[in-house]
């Protein structure tokens, strides 16, 4: 798990452009505000299959990292699976990240 992104997307949710959860991050997808999506590795097939519709759909990019645990501790939000970026800067900063 890389460290560094665990660290943006704690600053991403101290500045208040980070949200979490399958229906949350659904809402933001249909009003075109996610710039990002990160899915744990260990998501439930079921919400898996509907966060992969959403994103199809709203054609929007997405990674696979880290564990729900190691994703909910970095952000504060208990047993999250699903998280989004609402803002460019964080979302190019993480996918260098990653890359």
């Amino acid at each position: 798990m890389n460290n560094k992104l665990l660290t943006y997307m704690g600053f991403a949710k101290k500045a208040g452009k980070l949200v979490s959860g399958v229906n949350t991050v659904t809402f933001n997808i249909n009003k075109r505000k996610v710039k990002l999506v990160i899915l744990a590795e260990d998501i439930s097939e079921n919400s898996r299959k509907k966060i992969m519709k959403e994103i199809r759909k709203g054609q929007v990019d997405y990674i696979e990292c880290g564990t729900i645990d190691e994703l909910s501790h970095a952000t504060g939000a208990a047993g999250r699976s699903v998280f989004a970026i609402l803002d460019d800067n964080f979302a190019e900063v993480i996918k260098k990240t990653i890359d």
